[in-house]
């Protein structure tokens, strides 16, 4: 059986079920080394949501890990030297790992385990950076070069996505090193049983004071400039419809100047932070979800977890997944991030045709199918069995 080592920052509440899946599959032995250290397992403050994170969602059962020793002096996903582990080449040596897979390279220790293994053994590289932000200039160029020597060390790249492909053959890759792993969230636990969920969130609904005949955009995330919650205002102004409300969840360092601006409106509701075993009913509050981010957004993965909960989703083009996840008119619509216009258009059309907003949250549900760990799995069982 091939032994693929993995080797990524700390654990995250996306990777952990494709981790388990890919242990438990029965066609690959997997070993998960986290860089950051055992302290990642503390309690951390979230600067975003301005309060204190602890996921409440297993992520790490179901699969073989270690946290590998961290000696940074500042431990850490913000800067290049946050991850210095002496040991790790050692370590993934030792446990005899014919493949590795290396999550992100703008971390000390990554950088050098992409120039250590290169050559050595097949070397699988996983990210989702994207050219949104691409600017002109000589920097551009500067960096584009020493990508592409970043890259030179890689045999494959597991690519997100359509923009993230792009990306990656900007970049001097291949497409035959381009391997399908297409963002994915844990489907199942979204979708869960439909209807009991949507009736204990009509509940919820009825508890906001959401009457069962009203039409509600939902919003959830960080509350920041990046994420453009400020665009939702401007609808709720200009969909003067007593039928249509606004819901904001999460928290951030604008909240207190959207609450300003949205005093008087009782139409513009806000709930606090919501930990993720609570995620498939905070959907379910709204009818259509939205996702404004001025950007660049990566990936947008909350806009996976909407449609796999059967709603149709509204997506600026500064989210990666844009491409991707959006069929225009079918599941929903893609757009500028000042363009309130479109947006308030499409909402007025769903609050008048229930029949469209039903069917493009089947839609929504149908296409994430593809976009799942079951899919990921094939694809980096395939490739390694082929090696």
């Amino acid at each position: 059986m091939k032994r693929l080592a993995i080797v990524t920052s700390h654990p995250i509440q996306y990777n952990a079920p494709l981790f388990r899946k890919l242990a438990s599959s029965g066609q690959l032995a997997v070993k998960v080394f986290y860089t950051w250290g055992e302290q990642v397992l503390q309690k951390k403050y979230d600067p975003g949501f301005g309060k204190v994170i602890d996921w409440d969602i297993p992520l790490l059962e179901g699969y073989e890990y270690s946290f590998v020793k961290n000696v940074s002096t500042q431990p850490g996903t913000h800067h290049f030297r946050g991850m210095i582990n002496p040991t790790l080449i050692d370590e993934i040596g030792q446990w005899k790992a014919d493949s590795i897979l290396v999550y992100g390279w703008n971390f000390h220790s990554h950088l050098a385990c992409l120039r250590h293994f290169h050559g050595k053994t097949d070397v699988l590289f996983r990210g989702d950076s994207t050219l949104l932000n691409d600017r002109p200039g000589v920097r551009k160029l500067m960096r584009r070069i020493f990508l592409r020597w970043v890259y030179s060390h890689v045999d494959y790249a597991l690519y997100v996505g359509t923009n993230n492909k792009d990306y990656y053959l900007r970049h001097g890759l291949k497409e035959r090193q381009l391997i399908p792993a297409l963002h994915a969230i844990d489907n199942d636990r979204f979708a869960g049983d439909d209807k009991a969920l949507s009736r204990e969130a009509g509940l919820w609904r009825n508890r906001l004071g959401i009457a069962d005949d009203e039409l509600t955009v939902l919003f959830a995330g960080k509350l920041d400039e990046q994420k453009n919650p400020f665009l939702i205002l401007q609808l709720a102004e200009l969909l003067k419809d007593e039928k249509i409300r606004f819901l904001f969840v999460g928290n951030g360092v604008a909240e207190n100047e959207l609450k300003r601006k949205a005093a008087g409106n009782p139409r513009v509701l806000f709930l606090d932070f919501q930990n993720q075993a609570n995620m498939p009913l905070v959907y379910r509050l709204g009818d259509v979800f939205i996702f404004p981010s001025r950007g660049p957004e990566t990936w947008g993965l909350a806009v996976n977890e909407a449609m796999a909960c059967g709603r149709p989703v509204m997506v600026s083009l500064g989210a990666g997944c844009a491409p991707d996840l959006v069929e225009e008119g079918k599941n929903g619509i893609v757009f500028r991030s000042d363009d309130s216009r479109k947006c308030s258009q499409f909402i007025g059309e769903l609050s008048r045709d229930r029949e469209a907003l039903h069917r493009m949250g089947s839609y929504s549900r149908q296409k994430i199918g593809r976009f799942s760990y079951d899919h990921i799995v094939t694809s980096l069982v395939g490739l390694l069995n082929s090696r």
